[in-house]
């Protein structure tokens, strides 16, 4: 929501009285002058709070009165989020055995994504980056859609245009991924306030919001303070943009702190405790929707794999670190959650996770089955109508590929 500030003339509008001023409205600015010259730093304030409802043991919790959640919805939590990771762990090996070219895992920052999802709706927009596959695995995006998207085969929705991990759905009202830093907040938050989604959302009179997903990384970027000044509504810190890690990043009380500074209400939140991630995103939409003003969630999770199938993240970290974190994993800490209350068991988790990697074994097998998409795609789909530069482009590709077809392997694609 695009607002305006209100500047008054202190001279007639302020309050003033033969001691000093009171409560004077200065640039819009609510404020008292002193006498007293006051330098501002991190000492002047404690760190904000980090909010969460799974304690150390993961047992015992108290939960928020209002928090409503019913048995059938808790252990959905826990399956997706076993999905997510078993997924991982498959494409991510396929990658290394050269069956796709990239893959980005979620490890360890499971409950950023599932709590989340699962505290919003589908009329919600989602604009994320290249790590939130869960958020799109709770909306209803099949494990066969991950796959032909990894796979770039026939069946992809993006017909092969898009570099692995790259997801989107029209249907689920998720914004289709892009790769440069920093993409999703202009677009998601800056722009879309201005002019699109979130705007249209709040002249329509839905009840619904636009989530935008970003880390510490795109944080630094200035595309960030842009969008901050429009708003903000969901945000990750996982300790690391790519190699650099967070005490490198920035100074001062982490991302969660720019909140107040832009006007934004703020919740900084456990990051591996997924009831804490639900609460607060709940709590978070609601403002949005009833207020019609922004909201900053600060997430604090830690990165358990490397950035991507490109990294090597024992280069920069130490295998101890990444040792201890492992201890305090969301799915850990969630299962011991359920187990606690009866809901869980090991026999039932064996099961699961079983079901779960055959299914994912089986949608992985057929995706590595189909065809390319037809080299044509390239050049398709991108105008309503063609011009004639393209179709150009497009007749030059196909006396090409007619002339040498034996050096094309053409028989991995689909005909036109």
């Amino acid at each position: 929501m695009k607002t305006q500030r209100q500047f008054h003339d202190t001279t007639t509008n302020a309050k003033i009285d033969t001691i000093g001023t009171k409560n004077p409205s200065f640039l819009g600015i609510q404020a008292v002058f002193t006498g007293e010259l006051r330098i501002i730093d991190e000492q002047c304030y404690d760190p904000l709070s980090i909010f969460r409802i799974l304690n150390s043991s993961h047992k015992h919790v108290q939960l928020p009165e209002d928090f409503k959640l019913d048995e059938n919805i808790l252990i959905k939590i826990y399956r997706k989020m076993i999905t997510l990771n078993i997924m991982d762990k498959i494409l991510y090996e396929s990658q290394r055995q050269g069956r796709i070219s990239f893959y980005m895992t979620s490890t360890g920052e499971e409950a950023i994504q599932i709590g989340s999802a699962a505290a919003v709706t589908l009329e919600d927009v989602i604009y994320a980056q290249y790590r939130e596959a869960g958020v799109l695995l709770w909306r209803g995006h099949s494990v066969a859609d991950f796959m032909n998207q990894c796979y770039g085969n026939c069946k992809d929705a993006s017909k092969g245009r898009q570099m692995p991990v790259h997801y989107g759905s029209k249907k689920l009202n998720y914004v289709t991924i892009s790769s440069p830093l920093t993409t999703q907040l202009p677009q998601g938050i800056a722009n879309s306030l201005a002019v699109g989604t979130a705007y249209a959302l709040k002249q329509s009179k839905k009840n619904a919001c636009a989530i935008c997903y970003f880390g510490e990384g795109a944080a630094s970027e200035g595309d960030a303070h842009a969008a901050f000044n429009f708003a903000a509504t969901l945000d990750r810190n996982n300790g690391y943009a790519i190699s650099t890690p967070t005490r490198e990043q920035f100074k001062g009380d982490g991302i969660a702190a720019r909140g107040p500074a832009y006007g934004i209400p703020t919740i900084r939140v456990d990051g591996n405790d997924v009831l804490a991630m639900y609460y607060a995103t709940k709590v978070a939409r609601e403002f949005c929707i009833r207020s019609k003003k922004p909201f900053l969630i600060e997430a604090m999770t830690y990165r358990i794999g490397h950035h991507s199938t490109s990294d090597d993240s024992t280069a920069y970290r130490s295998s101890d670190e990444i040792a201890y974190w492992t201890r305090y994993m969301p799915i850990i800490r969630y299962r011991s959650y359920l187990e606690s209350v009866g809901l869980w068991s090991e026999q039932r988790d064996i099961e699961l996770k079983k079901r779960i990697k055959n299914s994912v074994l089986l949608a992985f097998t057929e995706a590595e089955k189909e065809h390319k998409a037809c080299w044509k795609e390239l050049f398709t789909d991108v105008y309503r109508t063609m011009p004639k530069h393209i179709s150009k482009q497009m007749y030059s590709m196909e006396k090409h590929v007619v002339e040498f077809h034996k050096h094309y392997p053409l028989h991995f694609f689909k005909r036109a």
